[in-house]
């Protein structure tokens, strides 16, 4: 069998026998990759923990000092992979109600909100652990908005976001999932009409949950 390498120095020979070896390595690791279908879905319990920023001044009242409350809540998302590095993922959740405080005048109300991500995301293949980094946008549509008379918000919200996370194999398509994300979302607060400040929840989300490669 090949009887032309029977007459090629011994380097030679061992040269060619390392190219034919990395050749079928690489392609194992390849079809082993390959095995992985392109969408993975996520389920997390995510803990929201609200930046309470901006600033709403109140005439005769100063600033109101408004903060919402902090909270658990289930989080889904379904991911598809371009490459074994390039994915899109899109994050989806039911309506949050949410306390709205004021440190001056206390409880001001209550109000729903839907924050639906998309996120473009790197991943960093390992052995065993999968981080990845992710950027995107976030839409909040605020709902079911019941405060103090006379007192209002925006209901539409658009701003950046930022994560990064890890998938822990646990399985051949399971994993673990630990995952961090910034979201900016904002409202304007208004009197009577008027503008008083804005309100600017900004929250960091970290989320632990189970994912599903197929």
């Amino acid at each position: 069998m090949f009887p032309a390498l029977y007459s090629l120095p011994i380097m030679k020979k061992q040269l060619i026998a390392a190219a034919i070896l990395s050749t079928l390595l690489s392609g194992a690791a390849f079809a082993q990759q390959t095995t992985e279908g392109p969408w993975m879905v996520r389920a997390r319990a995510v803990h929201l923990n609200s930046d309470n920023g901006g600033s709403t001044n109140l005439a005769g009242v100063g600033d109101l000092g408004l903060s919402m409350n902090n909270k658990w809540m289930p989080e889904v998302d379904v991911s598809y992979f371009f490459s074994p590095n390039v994915a899109v993922e899109l994050i989806l959740t039911v309506p949050q109600k949410q306390t709205l405080t004021s440190s001056k005048l206390g409880k001001v109300g209550t109000f729903k909100h839907l924050p639906p991500t998309l996120l473009a995301q790197y991943h960093f293949p390992m052995n065993g652990f999968k981080p990845y980094v992710g950027a995107g946008i976030n839409y909040t549509r605020f709902s079911s908005v019941d405060l103090l008379p006379g007192v209002t918000m925006d209901k539409d919200s658009w701003g950046g976001a930022l994560q990064v996370g890890v998938d822990i194999p646990l399985s051949k398509s399971l994993y673990l999932n630990l995952d961090l994300k910034k979201v900016m979302i904002r409202t304007d607060v208004k009197v009577a009409g008027n503008k008083i400040g804005d309100f600017k929840a900004d929250p960091l989300l970290v989320g632990v949950g189970l994912g599903w490669r197929f």
